[in-house]
């Protein structure tokens, strides 16, 4: 780690700038989640009309798809974050 007074403010302003990706990230992700859990009810009655491998949509969505979009939520969000950890420079 490194002393030099210039240490200090340098590794502040990169902090700040990867708390303010990581809550930019949280942001985005959450209202994602949000969407896919709201609209597939909300809208349920609209996706009737569209089908997937034979069921309705909004059928799909309700049994599998939200669950999918989910899981598709955790990865990206652990893929993401491993990246601006190391661009941050945190330990593995």
């Amino acid at each position: 780690m490194d002393n030099t007074p210039e240490a200090g403010p340098a590794l502040a302003a990169r902090r700040a700038a990867h708390w303010r990706q990581t809550r930019r990230l949280t942001a985005l992700l959450l209202a994602l989640w949000f969407a896919t859990g709201f609209g597939s009810v909300f809208f349920a009655r609209e996706l009737y009309q569209y089908s997937v491998f034979g069921w309705p949509l909004s059928f799909y969505m309700a049994a599998q798809g939200s669950s999918l979009v989910y899981l598709a939520i955790v990865v990206a969000y652990a893929w993401r974050m491993r990246r601006l950890d190391r661009a941050a420079g945190a330990p593995p």
